[in-house]
């Protein structure tokens, strides 16, 4: 019982919560909401207990025909201007209020998901509730306000029209007892099983939207051709499938006996229930006279859709109680790292950055060991090391995407807890390895912002440094050239190397005082990898340079390395001191070193790998 007043209190609070909501993005159309509900109401009690009443009873006293068709007049002139009203909003009023809904409180949701730290897009859990917020939220929030009008208003209308179906005759009162029982009892119990099953449901239909993304973006396109990958979509896809299924399963059955039950108490027993009733009384012991049991009837049917518009309005309610508290779960979240998280201005100096024994743990697991090291400012760093050895997570505490389990990162002395996060931000630019590409122009791709006609000079310098420049003049509107084909049927669709040149690029044209490159040249030959860090050495003179890179070759001119392993240092010093050591990055070195080749003979002088830089010159 008491959890059952929690639930009821926590939707109540949920669907003030969207009133509010709406208010605040659209107070017109809600004020149109409410009108149009106390009309609908008003229509079917000003029909029932007053038209029909009036017109048998001026049939009965033979009143006036010209009194009679005035007020016929009166209620057509009436009722068109109410049916007009109604145009009114379906045609201009609805549309335009849902178009605002959705641009405002989409815009509402992108902005919270762009604060929210990166962490939440990695938890499950708080993905399905971001998702179940945001599908169709707009559409789902107009229902709920509509919904607490229904309720209000319906509420009122309900009283009035137990009142006149009491004035007629007082036992017929107790049959309004059934569409209450039908609606309030079982369509709640219906309305819970239905979020229950969407609920259950979402991991299904997540993995059903992701096959079909597969299926139509471009991006797969050639992996499906090329390899038996399509199976492995067919079989999970089938899996998703077979999952909505059984879900469908488990609830039907409970579903089939509630919505009986509904259909029953709802229309079945109030309406037959009320004509056997009026039928015995006027035709069997004349208690009740043919106009008096027109009334009734007439009052019965208004009364009976009253009342399932107001338990249904009441059940929904709770029903989008349960998706507004997602919503509201979801708004109301607090970041642990928010994007307008304030704090000191760290300026655009760079001293050096420190990690003071630093542990970061992801799911309990350790990933991060007592980490510490120092970086100079001006100086090139490396971090090298096999895959999983901590090197991407690194970078990622550093941007402070995650702050550390323990230990701190110090900039210029001072925790960057302490630094307002945008700034603290606008001090790193870079190229990651997971790049993305948007649907954007060249240049847009290159400055990651809104371009302007002065742009133009730097974005094309920076194209030039990251050797794709000519390529792009080759487009056909040069660097407006809208990349991929996904809104544009001249949209360019590039080499994956040199879609990674486009994102070096991006850290070429940013005037930051740290530059970070995670794997920069993946996708790139050796000759095309030597000019670019060449490139990113030259334009890098005075910065504090970070790589990341699985190739050694490509960071022996760094001034200091770091051979990460397990998510410890295991060794460090400069390229020369490394591989004297004959140790774990000598041993890594030496034997890309044959490989890098291929079918060069690779010699080994001193410990320092030299062919590589003789073969691209």
């Amino acid at each position: 019982m008491r959890e059952n007043k929690g639930r009821s209190r926590r939707a109540l609070k949920n669907n003030l919560y969207a009133l509010k909501l709406g208010w605040q993005m659209a107070p017109g159309p809600i004020v149109h909401m409410a009108v149009s509900r106390v009309l609908g109401y008003f229509e079917w009690l000003f029909y029932s207990a007053f038209f029909m009443r009036y017109v048998i009873n001026a049939m009965e006293t033979e009143q006036e025909v010209a009194s009679i068709l005035t007020f016929l007049g009166i209620t057509v002139l009436v009722f068109a201007s109410m049916s007009l009203y109604n145009n009114y909003l379906e045609g201009k009023v609805w549309p335009i209020a849902s178009a605002k809904l959705y641009k405002k409180l989409n815009l509402k949701l992108f902005e919270k998901s762009v604060n929210v730290e990166l962490s939440c897009f990695e938890d499950s859990e708080f993905y399905n509730k971001y998702t179940l917020a945001t599908e169709n939220a707009a559409n789902k929030l107009i229902e709920t306000i509509q919904n607490i009008w229904g309720v209000l208003f319906g509420c009122i209308a309900a009283g009035i029209a137990f009142y006149l179906m009491y004035d007629i005759d007082k036992i017929s009162v107790l049959f309004v007892i059934f569409p209450i029982i039908g609606n309030f009892v079982f369509n709640r119990g219906l309305s819970k099983i239905d979020f229950d099953r969407n609920k259950d449901m979402a991991p299904h239909n997540r993995r059903i939207a992701y096959v079909n993304r597969v299926m139509y973006l471009a991006d797969y396109a050639k992996e499906v051709r090329l390899t038996n990958v399509f199976s492995l979509m067919k079989r999970d896809y089938r899996e998703a499938i077979r999952g909505v299924a059984d879900v469908t399963k488990k609830y039907t059955p409970k579903a089939v006996v509630l919505h009986w039950f509904r259909v029953q108490f709802t229309f079945s027993f109030i309406f037959e229930g009320v004509l056997i009733y009026g039928a015995y009384r006027t035709l069997v012991n004349h208690s009740m006279s043919l106009a008096k049991l027109a009334v009734l009837t007439s009052m019965m049917v208004s009364c009976t859709w009253i009342l399932i518009g107001f338990t249904e309005s009441l059940v929904t309610s709770f029903r989008n109680g349960l998706f507004v508290d997602n919503l509201r779960s979801f708004l109301e979240y607090e970041e642990k790292i928010p994007e307008d998280y304030a704090g000191d201005d760290p300026g655009d100096t760079i001293d050096r950055i420190e990690f003071r024994n630093v542990c970061f743990s992801y799911k309990d697991e350790e990933v991060i060991k007592n980490l510490s090291f120092e970086l100079r400012g001006g100086k090139t760093y490396a971090l090298v090391g096999h895959n999983g050895a901590g090197k991407s997570t690194i970078i990622k505490l550093l941007l402070r995407f995650y702050d550390p389990t323990s230990g701190e990162i110090l900039l210029n002395g001072r925790n960057i807890k302490e630094y307002e996060l945008q700034k603290y931000r606008a001090l790193f630019t870079g190229a990651f390895q997971d790049y993305q590409i948007f649907s954007l122009s060249v240049m847009e791709n290159v400055l990651m912002r809104k371009a302007s006609p002065e742009d133009e000079p730097e974005v094309i310098r920076a194209l030039q440094l990251a050797g794709v420049y000519e390529k792009v003049q080759s487009l056909p509107n040069g660097i407006h050239t809208i990349l991929t084909k996904e809104f544009a049927e001249d949209g360019a669709v590039l080499s994956g190397g040199e879609y990674q040149k486009i994102v070096v690029a991006r850290a070429f044209v940013q005037k930051r005082p740290v530059k970070i490159f995670d794997e920069p040249s993946s996708a790139l030959d050796p000759i095309a990898e030597y000019k670019l860090f060449e490139s990113i050495l030259q334009d890098g003179q005075d910065k504090t340079m970070l790589f990341i890179s699985h190739r050694l070759s490509s960071v022996q001119n760094a001034d200091w390395v770091f051979m990460l392993e397990n998510g410890m240092i295991i060794e460090q010093g400069s390229h020369k001191k490394l591989m004297q050591n004959h140790g774990a990055y000598a041993d890594m070195y030496e034997k890309q070193a044959v490989n890098y080749l291929a079918t060069d003979r690779a010699s080994v002088q001193g410990g320092i790998f030299t062919a590589d830089r003789e073969v691209a010159e």
